[in-house]
C-alpha cells in the first residue's frame, strides 16, 4: 500500500518523462498498442465539447438570422413567399390555422397570404391591381429647381398666378399631366384591370364607380356654359397670314371661308383666284386660277359650296364649278348694256345672283342657268345689296339715301324707308336670322335697325355707330350676330368690331402694335373661331377669336 501511495504521490510530469524516454529508447509492442488507447481516452472529451460548441453557435446564428429577418420584415416588408414549419414556435403548434400575413410598407398596403395560396413558392390570388413601381428613380430631380414663369411656353403649367419655381419631380409630373391633357389615352390601350366594372350590385358601389370615373379623366370637372360674349375687350390671337405662302401682288378685294371652315379663297386685282387650306400654322396653298382678261373685284362662294362666282369691271363674269373643276365665262347678259358687273350678292338658298346695274337697276340671274330672270328698279342709283328671309327678300340702298325691301316672289317693292342721317348709302348687311340689319353711308355713319320695327313704321335706329369718319365700304355680321365688323378703305386702320348685344366697340381693336393698312374686305369662319381680313398691300391677316371654339 505504501508503494502504491508513494507511486500516486509522484507528480504527473515526472512520471511521464521516463515513459517518454523509454518509448524513445526502446519502443515495445505493448507500448505501441496501449498508447493509442491512452491517447484516445484522454482526448475523447475534446470532440464532444467542439460538437456542442458548434451546435450552440449554429443555434445562435439561426436565432440571430431569424431575429434579423423579423426586423427587416417589420421595417421594409417581406416581398418573398412565406415559409412554414421552420420556426420552433410553429412546431409546438402545428394545428394553428390562423391566417399568416405580412405588411408591405413599401407599397403602403396590407396583403393577407394564406397557406393554401402558396404554390411552388408563388403567392396565388395576389392583387393584380397593385401599384406599379418605377424601375428607376432619378435622385437628381429633387435637387433641380425650374423657373416655369420665365419661359412663355411653361407658364401654362402654373397652378397659381404667382408660382414660379418648382422642383424637378413636380416639373416632370406636370409635364406628364399636360401631355395626357393634350393626348388623351384610348380605351383599347388601357389595362383590363382599369376597365370600369359595371357588375356592381349596390348603390354604394355604383357611387364609388362614378367617383372613380371622375378621377380617371383629365377633362374639366366644371363644364363651361355657353355664355354671351362680353363687351369691352375682345380676346384674340394673331396667326400666320392666310396667304403667307403666296401673297397677292395687288390689293385684296375678296376673302371668304368655305362652308366647311377649312377652305379660304382670296382674290384681287392681280387677276388671280387663290385657295388656301386654313389651319392657322402653315395655311397651305391648294390652287391658283388666273383670269387673263378680268381683274377680280369680287369673288364669292355660293352658300351650298358648289361654285365660285367672280366678277370685275367687265360686261361678263365667271363661274367656277368646284365639283367639275371647270371655269365658265358668262355674259354679256341678254338685253342689258351694263359695262360693269363688279358688285353682286348671292341668295342664301343659292338660287339667285343679284348684280348692281346702271341707273338704279338690279339684275337677277339664276345660279343654275346663268340667265337673266328679272330686274328691279330703284329711284336712285343702286350702291349696296343684301338678302334676307332665306333669300325671299332683298334689301337695297343707294344714292337717294333710302332702304328698299323687295319681295323676289312677286318682284315688287313692299317697303321703302329713309335711312336716318344718310345722304348716300354705301353698304348693307343683315344678320343670319334677319332680325337686324346695318346700313352704312358715305359719311362713315352706321345705323343698326331692328327689321321688324323698321317695316312696322319705326324708322329710328337701335344704335348709331359713329367711330369711323370715311365712307363705309364693307360690313359683316358673324354667324351668331354678336360681332359686327365695319371697315373703310379710305384710311389706314379704319376698321372697328362692334359688340352687338351692348352696341359698343371693342376697345382693343384694331391692335395697337399692328398696322392693318387699308382694310378692304373681311370674313368670319362659319364657326366664328377665325377672322380673315384682306388689305390693299396684298396680305390676308388671320386672327383666332378665343371665345369661339370651332372654326
Amino acid at each position: 500500500m505504501a508503494t502504491l501511495i508513494s507511486q500516486n504521490v509522484v507528480p504527473k510530469d515526472k512520471s511521464e518523462k521516463p515513459k517518454r524516454k523509454a518509448a524513445l529508447d526502446e519502443p515495445s509492442p505493448l507500448d505501441s498498442v496501449q498508447e493509442p488507447d491512452n491517447l484516445k481516452g484522454s482526448d475523447s472529451v475534446k470532440p464532444k465539447k467542439k460538437k456542442k460548441e458548434r451546435k450552440e453557435s449554429k443555434e445562435a446564428v439561426t436565432e440571430q438570422e431569424a431575429e434579423m429577418k423579423k426586423l427587416e420584415n417589420a421595417l421594409f416588408g417581406s416581398l418573398l413567399p412565406v415559409t412554414f414549419g421552420n420556426d420552433s414556435e410553429e412546431v409546438d403548434e402545428p394545428n394553428d390555422d390562423s391566417a399568416l400575413f405580412f405588411t408591405d410598407r413599401s407599397a403602403n398596403s396590407v396583403l393577407s397570404v394564406y397557406e393554401d395560396d402558396v404554390v411552388n413558392g408563388e403567392i396565388v390570388g395576389a392583387d393584380d391591381n397593385a401599384k406599379r413601381k418605377p424601375v428607376w428613380v432619378d435622385e437628381e430631380e429633387q435637387k433641380v429647381n425650374i423657373n416655369i414663369a420665365k419661359v412663355n411656353r411653361l407658364r401654362k403649367m402654373r397652378k397659381e398666378e404667382d408660382e414660379s419655381i418648382i422642383t424637378g419631380t413636380e416639373y416632370v409630373t406636370r409635364l406628364r399631366a399636360q401631355h395626357m391633357k393634350l393626348n388623351p389615352a384610348t380605351e383599347w390601350a388601357l389595362f383590363d384591370s382599369q376597365a370600369k366594372d359595371d357588375t356592381s350590385d349596390s348603390d354604394s358601389d355604383q357611387d364609388n364607380g362614378d367617383i372613380d370615373t371622375i378621377f380617371q379623366t383629365n377633362e374639366d370637372l366644371v363644364v363651361k356654359g355657353k355664355s354671351k360674349l362680353l363687351p369691352g375687350s375682345l380676346e384674340y390671337a394673331r396667326l400666320v397670314d392666310a396667304n403667307a405662302q403666296d401673297p397677292s401682288h395687288g390689293p385684296i378685294n375678296s376673302v371668304q371661308f368655305h362652308r366647311n371652315g377649312q377652305l379660304l379663297l382670296t382674290a384681287g386685282l392681280d387677276k388671280k383666284l387663290r385657295f388656301f387650306q386654313i389651319d392657322g400654322k402653315r395655311n397651305t396653298k391648294i390652287q391658283t386660277i388666273f383670269l387673263d382678261d378680268c381683274p377680280i373685284r369680287k369673288a364669292s362662294f355660293t352658300p351650298d359650296g358648289s361654285q365660285v362666282i367672280l366678277s370685275g369691271r367687265r360686261k361678263f363674269f365667271y363661274s367656277l364649278d368646284l365639283v367639275k373643276a371647270k371655269t365658265d365665262k358668262i355674259g354679256p347678259l341678254v338685253g342689258r348694256e351694263e359695262k360693269s358687273l363688279e358688285s353682286f350678292e348671292i341668295s342664301p338658298d343659292s338660287k339667285t345672283i343679284a348684280f348692281i346695274g346702271n341707273e338704279g337697276y338690279i339684275l337677277l340671274v339664276s345660279t343654275k342657268t346663268k340667265e337673266l330672270i328679272g330686274t328691279l328698279k330703284m329711284n336712285g342709283t343702286a350702291r349696296a345689296l343684301t338678302f334676307a328671309n332665306g333669300g325671299q327678300h332683298l334689301l337695297s340702298t343707294g344714292g337717294d339715301g333710302q332702304i328698299y325691301h323687295w319681295d323676289l316672289r312677286t318682284m315688287t317693292c313692299f317697303h321703302k324707308g329713309v335711312d336716318e342721317g344718310c345722304i348716300t348709302g354705301t353698304a348693307l348687311t343683315t344678320t343670319p336670322t334677319g332680325n337686324l340689319f346695318a346700313a352704312g353711308s358715305d359719311s362713315g355713319i352706321v345705323n343698326v335697325y331692328n327689321r321688324d320695327e323698321f317695316l312696322g313704321g319705326n324708322k329710328k335706329p337701335v344704335k348709331t355707330i359713329e367711330n369711323l369718319t370715311t365712307k363705309i365700304d364693307f360690313m359683316k355680321f358673324n354667324h351668331d350676330a354678336q360681332i359686327l365688323a365695319v371697315c373703310s378703305s379710305m384710311k389706314k386702320n379704319s376698321m372697328k368690331l362692334v359688340h352687338i348685344p351692348s352696341f359698343t366697340v371693342f376697345s382693343n381693336w384694331p391692335p395697337t402694335n399692328r398696322n392693318l393698312q387699308y382694310a378692304r374686305c373681311l370674313d368670319f369662319s362659319p364657326g366664328g373661331g377665325m377672322m380673315a381680313m384682306g388689305n390693299a398691300a396684298g396680305h390676308v391677316l388671320l386672327y383666332k377669336l378665343n371665345y369661339y371654339q370651332h372654326a
